[in-house]
């Protein structure tokens, strides 16, 4: 259970289906980012049924455009990703698994008269980031605009969201407060403080490469057979139009009568001012306050005249004469403001008690005229000119492309200059210019129209938020596939050779484990093989040094931890660059009996996988009880359409 559970969450599918649990997969997508269907095949039946629980069903139209909605999600993390591989992690299957849960609880929940209120899926609906302004509140016209755009009606959207909501609240309970005991807990502590030692020797393919060139028919047969290795991943042509704030300079500029008008209704900031710096002592009495007064008349400074009260000053610094009354009173301000420099003022009646100040300091700035501001004013008229022009263009052309408007369309009427990559991976790279390096421009642009499929509208995508945007779209779609060979040939013709040696070094391999599978040691065995060979190495080390957290450990190293005592093994290098023969020598058992705080860590790990199990095991029963039946074929067929609709895309 375990390790299968660490496996599927690890891979690039099981991630992105962990995070949508029990088929909450339509609410996901909208509270991360919305994805566009992208234009779906049709399935023929496609509205025959998926899955049946009680009096609710799930067609396979439906099932179809969840599964095109998670692989798209998937490529936003791995662009290069293909349906194909997708398909081969399960995706398909585990969307549908999680799909009939949501059902299944759906119903379970209509049984037991629980209902989820409208208050409450707007509550979870005000909170979905994709539905906010910038501000962070709740947009309606935002929430109107992206569920027209990504095809979702608002009642597909509440419905998911009251199964989300459903589901946390049957499965939390069974999921929660599992409590596992130190007899089932020790053995998993102990393991990972089991130490094993090994000897691991390389057979390389090179050792055994044949420099005979293979014939035409040969290369052709083999490169065809092995067509998946040498697939050039999908590449596509980037076409888009840069939109920058420079672009609106000239226009940008205020003419004298704004900047007369912006001085006129800023006149109080450009006038003569005058501030004070002031040490301040608040007392409750002015008894008090007046004897503090004659202490530092007397020679003592007003704060060692606090200080000797048991009291503190506080410090006002540059205060103008508004701000000041704001902190004490009217009468106050005047005071200071009426006293020069290093003058005691008070005690005086503030708003907090009487007040005794001393002026510490005094600024004055000459009022400054038009003519002498006019070059700070224009170039801030300037500024906010130029983004409102900005914001206006960019809204203009979304505005444009909301209604319809084409990618050509737009970058015609609004005078944009259209630009096109040469054929690029979704790394960037281009496989017939290994010298080609993207801009930054090209490099912000990767992700989201590799993510867009075909037929996607044109997006405006922020180079530099507020400076620089891009209208981009894609352009050719160059299916994932392998090159022709007469471009390739002569590094087919290498790693043929290399192949043939590898299938020869995994003879000599299993040779030399079967020799040393009957006592004959390694180092002889290997002596023996007739060819120069590296030395054999010694290798090993704790379970939880080899095998610590997300660090993935050489894979020979990896499979001393799952091969039994005296045995031996081989496992390919990988790449047809040989095999390794691995021969597990010892194994020194471990006790965490006496790390309680290892024994307590291993223990919230199991019991959070165990309470994901029960959860899982939950509603397999619930399952079992509504009798619910899925569609042998439903996957099948789903797969087959989404197969024959994503490649389709890239012709």
């Amino acid at each position: 259970m375990l390790s299968g559970f660490r496996r599927f969450t690890k891979s690039k599918i099981g991630a992105i289906i962990a995070l949508v649990f029990l088929g909450m997969i339509a609410f996901a997508f909208v509270a991360g980012d919305l994805t566009s269907n992208g234009g779906l095949g049709s399935l023929s039946g496609g509205g025959s049924t998926a899955a049946k629980a009680g009096g609710s069903k799930l067609s396979i139209a439906e099932l179809q455009e969840r599964v095109q909605r998670v692989f798209e999600n998937a490529r936003k993390n791995s662009p290069g990703m293909q349906i194909d591989a997708f398909f081969a992690e399960r995706g398909a299957e585990q969307v549908f698994d999680q799909m009939v849960s949501a059902l299944t609880l759906k119903e379970y929940a209509k049984d037991q008269g629980m209902s989820i209120s409208k208050r409450l899926v707007d509550a979870q609906i005000a909170q979905i980031p994709a539905f906010q302004d910038a501000a962070g509140n709740f947009s309606n016209d935002q929430f109107r605009a992206l569920l027209s755009r990504e095809r979702l009606t608002e009642a597909a959207l509440r419905d998911d969201i009251s199964r989300e909501v459903l589901s946390r609240q049957l499965i939390g309970p069974a999921t929660l407060g599992t409590k596992l005991s130190d007899s089932m807990v020790l053995p998993y502590a102990s393991l990972l403080l089991e130490a094993r030692q090994g000897t691991i020797a390389a057979i390389p393919a090179m050792a055994f490469a044949d420099q005979k060139d293979p014939t035409d028919p040969q290369l052709a047969a083999y490169y065809k057979n092995n067509a998946s290795r040498f697939t050039v991943p999908e590449q596509r042509r980037i076409r888009y139009a840069l939109i920058d704030r420079t672009r609106f300079v000239q226009a940008s500029q205020p003419s004298d009568a704004d900047v007369a008008a912006y001085y006129n209704r800023n006149k109080a900031r450009y006038a003569a001012s005058e501030t004070r710096s002031v040490e301040q002592l608040v007392l409750p009495t002015e008894a008090g306050a007046k004897a503090i007064a004659d202490k530092v008349k007397g020679g003592t400074t007003l704060a060692a005249a606090a200080q000797g009260a048991g009291l503190s000053v506080s410090t006002l610094s540059k205060q103008n004469r508004e701000a000041l009354t704001g902190a004490a009173s009217k009468a106050v301000a005047d005071a200071a403001f009426a006293a020069g420099e290093g003058a005691l003022v008070g005690p005086v009646r503030g708003s907090l008690g009487w007040v005794l100040l001393k002026v510490t300091g005094t600024e004055r700035v000459a009022a400054q005229s038009l003519a002498a501001v006019k070059p700070q004013i224009v170039e801030t008229l300037r500024a906010e000119n130029e983004q409102k022009l900005l914001t206006d263009f960019t809204g203009k052309i979304e505005d444009q492309i909301g209604d319809g408007g084409t990618f050509e369309e737009v970058v015609k009427d609004n005078g944009l200059k259209l630009e096109t990559t040469p054929a690029l991976l979704s790394t960037g790279q281009n496989v017939n210019d290994q010298a080609f390096v993207p801009t930054p421009e090209i490099k912000a642009l990767l992700a989201p129209v590799f993510g867009m499929s075909a037929d996607d509208d044109a997006q405006l995508v922020p180079i530099t938020p507020n400076e620089r945007y891009a209208l981009a779209a894609p352009g050719e779609i160059i299916a994932a596939a392998p090159p022709p060979l007469a471009k390739v040939k002569p590094a087919i013709v290498a790693q043929y050779k290399l192949n043939q040696g590898n299938l020869k070094a995994k003879a000599m391999a299993e040779q030399i484990q079967a020799k040393v599978a009957k006592g004959e040691t390694l180092a002889k065995a290997m002596a023996a093989a007739g060819v120069a060979l590296p030395a054999p190495q010694t290798v090993g080390g704790r379970r939880a040094d080899v095998l610590r957290g997300d660090q993935r450990p050489e894979p020979a190293l990896a499979m001393l931890f799952s091969m039994a005592a005296n045995s031996v093994k081989t496992l390919p290098i990988g790449q047809d660059r040989g095999y390794f023969v691995i021969k597990l020598d010892g194994i020194k058992r471990g006790d965490a009996g006496g790390q309680p705080a290892l024994v307590n860590q291993v223990r919230d790990q199991l019991a959070q996988v165990t309470g994901d199990e029960y959860g899982q095991q939950f509603v397999r029963a619930i399952e079992k009880n509504l009798g619910v039946t899925r569609n042998p074929k439903a996957v099948a067929d789903v797969q087959r359409a989404l197969t024959t609709t994503n490649n389709s895309a890239g012709q």
